[in-house]
């Protein structure tokens, strides 16, 4: 069961600043999930969330974050101080970004499964390189049997890369080839009871060099094995992504709503960075990062769009990440508050 402490004092506000805002996560999750409230009516909508009515959004036990969000404290503080914290924060799942992250002191793997559990906290997955030039470093491509062994002996049911498939270019037969070295990695990880999945940025919504009107994304999901490649979708990167590119490069309309790609095929999408930003159309990305909470992604609409699919409630974990947080407790504990207090609508 998720775990929640006391409420967060500046919670009330953050939601009513994003009732009043009203803000979809897209013009096509508008028409998938109804009409955006009109104003008069998001007050009420805000109202509803912190009312206490309704099936929490958040499914029992699968609230995570991905450690690297925390790589300040663990460096200084090492990973039993991050742990509690986090503990009692109402965490249930971790998300490594590597098994040291600088910390103060050795860890071992052993010791490191344990701390964690002694927090009720399930390791869920870990991010690894894609590939190096160095023959000795740790990625799948150069150390895959290392890699799956300390993911084994970690308890991880996920292992993935936060690379893009990049490595060969950026051509249709580019990410082909991409796709044939995550099926044999899938395949691997299969053997051993664990699930390789693919976390995104934007520039997997672009488009072949070498055809425009192919999205590199679309190529990946057709080109992987869907029982052997996942996808950890960061949803703020996806919703980047399509403030970048539903143009092609022509300039011709090329629209897409990220959340159709997981209501299309939602056990492609065991894993799922939570990440919020305020809109902006002069940043380059279309968006600049926040605490999730306080920026204009409804998470709301998104995480109810896919718990609510049948049998989808507790297959999908939410891992809350910020890449570069003010203070990274504080995003922590922010993030799991508002999040708790997300309820379904009557």
């Amino acid at each position: 069961m998720s775990r929640m402490s006391q409420p967060d004092p500046e919670l009330t506000h953050r939601l009513t600043r994003r009732g009043m805002l009203g803000v979809a996560a897209g013009a096509t999750a508008t028409v998938l999930l109804g009409a955006a409230a009109v104003p008069a009516a998001a007050a009420t909508e805000a109202a509803d969330r912190t009312s206490g009515h309704g099936r929490p959004v958040l499914p029992p036990g699968r609230l995570g974050i991905q450690l690297y969000s925390l790589r300040d404290k663990v460096s200084t503080l090492g990973f039993a101080p991050v742990f509690a914290e986090l503990e009692k924060y109402g965490y249930d799942e971790v998300e490594f970004a590597g098994y040291t992250q600088g910390s103060a002191g050795p860890i071992t793997l052993a010791q490191l499964k344990r701390l964690a559990r002694n927090h009720g906290l399930n390791p869920i997955g870990s991010h690894v390189g894609y590939y190096s030039d160095d023959p000795n470093a740790y990625t799948f491509a150069q150390n895959l049997t290392k890699v799956l062994d300390d993911a084994q002996a970690l308890g991880l049911k996920h292992i993935g890369t936060a690379s893009g498939p990049f490595r060969y270019g950026s051509t249709v037969d580019a990410w082909k080839r991409a796709a044939e070295e995550f099926n044999t990695y899938g395949a691997a990880a299969k053997a051993r009871g664990m699930k390789f999945y693919q976390h995104n940025h934007s520039e997997e919504f672009s488009f072949a060099t070498d055809n425009p009107k192919v999205r590199l994304y679309d190529v990946l999901l057709k080109e992987t094995d869907p029982d052997l490649v996942f996808l950890e979708m960061d949803i703020f990167w996806a919703y980047s992504g399509q403030f970048r590119f539903s143009k092609r490069p022509d300039g011709t309309p090329a629209p897409f709503e990220p959340l159709n790609y997981v209501l299309r095929q939602p056990h492609r999408y065991p894993l799922f960075h939570v990440k919020d930003g305020v809109s902006d159309p002069a940043d380059t990305y279309g968006y600049r990062m926040t605490d999730v909470g306080d920026g204009d992604i409804d998470y709301q609409k998104f995480i109810s769009a896919v718990t609510r699919l049948r049998g989808e409630r507790l297959a999908h974990h939410w891992q809350a990440e910020h890449d570069q947080p003010t203070d990274s407790f504080s995003f922590a504990r922010r993030s799991s508050a508002y999040l708790h207090s997300l309820r379904e609508k009557c």
